[in-house]
């Protein structure tokens, strides 16, 4: 079997370039690229070799790696699609927020308020630089994407539609971007229309461009599928929604710990993500939203931070993001956020991006080589996912028989269940691949799949 020292190297800076740009047409942008760092070459270890990533730097900081399971096996996290292990850097961001930091923002005049406060913001200011928005008042934080997508399904949708009005998806959601919108047509008789894919799961653009007509009032669409890794070609779709004068959200969920993102170069209406897919702590994410359209949501929920006078006769809020902030937030999670995309920035999403894109390559070869084996979703643009089926055995027994190894992943539906009944299955195994992942570690996978296809 092929390890890590083979053929294992990652091209000089103008050949990553080069494979890059069709993916990544924001590294064109001279702005962009000061915002990332793109060649910032490090020794790779199990190489020895000059390249853009030192994965044994990167493990070091993540001390969940070291633990074992299974009657004492290393850890080996390929569930980082359902959610990602935290660097020590937001570990102690956190333990540092409770313990000299520790108040209500915005409100408290003294100094302990003040610090929290002057956390917060700075948190929503790193997440405004990270994707690239103009001011961090184009971020709403919100407790993951499916709160985000409800966000704007209910602040600024919901208001456009009547009777007949249509939404556009694409067969590849997450339950998380199908239900909210049902929900809203269910309530006020608007359409939900899907763009199809093709047998490799990519999305037919001709398709997703018919579909838009008169009656369209919004589309919302995922950038990379949680169920098969699939890439989508979100700037011809977001493109292609404002030819029609059509507002889009796109769902960053599974895109923003693996691709480079600027959603102002992008153009994109709405961009929402979770902060435990990249780092962060669970119960925290964000909207970035235009200012326009941030202006003209309603408030999704009411009281506490969003208000600026309250009567009993009226209300006057306070202007975006603090209007769709309600009650107290989740300050230390938020804070924690903006460390883990610290952490990103200063590896530089490019260069995880080619290293991640490096190794999917080579557990794809490496699975592909086992008999019986199937994968499912073959895009030419993917990311860090590998679903796949086993002839011969139940997707319970093959999570069950990696668990037994340490090997950690998904097995079900993914909450994706549409676009796996578009590939005649109920269920897949998912592994997902992140910055901390290794050859050995897929060499290890392909070990126990054998194992159990024998």
């Amino acid at each position: 079997m092929t390890t890590a020292t083979d053929n294992y190297g990652l091209p000089d800076p103008k050949e990553l370039e080069a494979w890059a740009l069709p993916y990544f047409p924001e590294l064109r942008i001279p702005e962009f690229q000061k915002s990332v760092s793109v060649y910032s070459p490090v020794v790779l270890p199990a190489t020895g070799t000059s390249n853009y990533f030192d994965v044994n730097r990167v493990r070091a900081d993540f001390p969940i790696l070291n633990e074992k399971v299974s009657g004492g096996k290393p850890l080996i996290w390929l569930d980082n699609g359902a959610t990602t292990q935290k660097p020590r850097q937001v570990i102690d961001r956190i333990s540092h927020y409770y313990e000299h930091e520790n108040s209500n923002v915005h409100r408290g005049a003294h100094e302990l308020a003040a610090r929290s406060t002057d956390a917060y913001e700075k948190a929503r200011q790193t997440v405004a630089t990270f994707l690239g928005a103009p001011a961090k008042e184009n971020i709403v934080f919100v407790r993951g994407t499916t709160e985000g997508v409800n966000l704007v399904a209910h602040s600024f949708v919901k208001p456009l539609l009547s009777a007949g009005d249509e939404i556009i998806l694409t067969h590849l959601e997450h339950h998380a971007n199908i239900v909210p919108w049902q929900i809203l047509a269910q309530e006020t008789g608007a359409v939900i229309k899907v763009a199809p894919v093709d047998d490799t799961g990519q999305i037919i653009l001709s398709e997703y461009e018919r579909l838009f007509s008169r009656n369209t009032k919004f589309a919302s669409v995922t950038h990379v599928s949680n169920a098969l890794g699939t890439i989508t070609p979100i700037h011809e779709m977001i493109q292609i929604a404002h030819r029609n004068g059509v507002r889009i959200l796109v769902d960053g969920a599974q895109s923003v710990a693996h691709t480079p993102l600027n959603v102002s170069e992008l153009d994109v209406d709405f961009f929402v993500f979770s902060g435990h897919k990249i780092f962060a702590p669970t119960g925290i994410g964000a909207v970035y939203g235009k200012s326009d359209v941030l202006e003209q949501g309603i408030p999704y929920q009411s009281g506490g931070n969003m208000i600026r006078d309250v009567t009993f006769e009226r209300t006057i809020y306070n202007p975006a993001p603090s209007k769709f902030e309600a009650g107290t937030g989740n300050i230390a999670d938020a804070i924690g956020m903006g460390a883990a995309l610290e952490y990103v920035m200063n590896l530089g999403v490019a260069n995880i991006g080619a290293y991640e894109h490096e190794l999917l390559d080579y557990a794809t070869k490496e699975l592909t080589r086992i008999n019986g084996l199937h994968l499912i979703g073959t895009a030419k643009e993917k990311a860090s996912a590998l679903s796949f089926v086993l002839d011969g055995a139940s997707v319970e027994q093959i999570g069950k028989h990696l668990s037994s190894h340490g090997i950690a992943v998904r097995a079900g539906h993914h909450c994706a269940q549409p676009i796996l009944r578009r590939f005649g299955l109920e269920a897949t195994v998912r592994p997902t691949i992140a910055l901390y992942n290794t050859a050995e570690e897929i060499d290890k996978l392909v070990i126990a799949i054998r194992e159990l296809a024998r």
